[in-house]
């Protein structure tokens, strides 16, 4: 009794374990409220007394997405061929990232370039496809006053209405 007891003492903290809350992670819909989308902010609010050495792209939810006014037309930067979108662009128009858990729209500035408030992302295609056919891209990031850029290889998918 005294071993079964020792067991279930050493199993109870690991049950905490499964609560995974990242986006795209299963969880029981009638325990868990509705989603509500990150706010949509200008860089330089989002990023207010932001440490740059902590800010990363974060996935953006569907919620994130129809808030920003859905998929239809855009292209999505995923940094997994199967994942949720990092950057959701318009080809010829704006882009927006998630960061600091809140969404951040930037208006381009040249070809594959996205910039406001300090706030610089960029996009270079790269030659190489993924295992489901996806473009390869380089993102990179550059935070406000940052004096080192972030770079993250993804997968560029267009949807309907979206010119390649």
């Amino acid at each position: 009794m005294r071993i079964l007891a020792a067991i279930a003492a050493l199993a109870l903290p690991l049950v905490a374990c499964n609560q995974n809350t990242a986006v795209g992670n299963d969880r029981e819909s009638q325990l868990e409220p509705a989603p509500t989308p990150a706010p949509i902010m200008g860089a330089a609010s989002a990023l207010e007394n932001v440490a740059t050495a902590i800010i990363k792209p974060e996935t953006m939810s569907g919620v994130d997405i129809e808030a920003l006014g859905g998929r239809e037309g855009r292209c999505a930067v995923k940094l997994t061929e199967i994942g949720f979108p990092s950057f959701l662009y318009e080809p010829d128009g704006p882009g927006a990232i998630k960061l600091n858990g809140k969404l951040i729209v930037l208006p381009t500035t040249g070809e594959g370039r996205y910039e406001e408030g300090g706030l610089i992302v960029m996009l270079r295609p790269v030659d190489e496809t993924g295992n489901a056919g996806l473009q390869a891209v380089d993102m990179i990031v550059v935070p406000p006053q940052a004096s080192d850029e972030i770079g993250y290889r993804g997968y560029v998918r267009c949807y309907e209405g979206a010119a390649t």
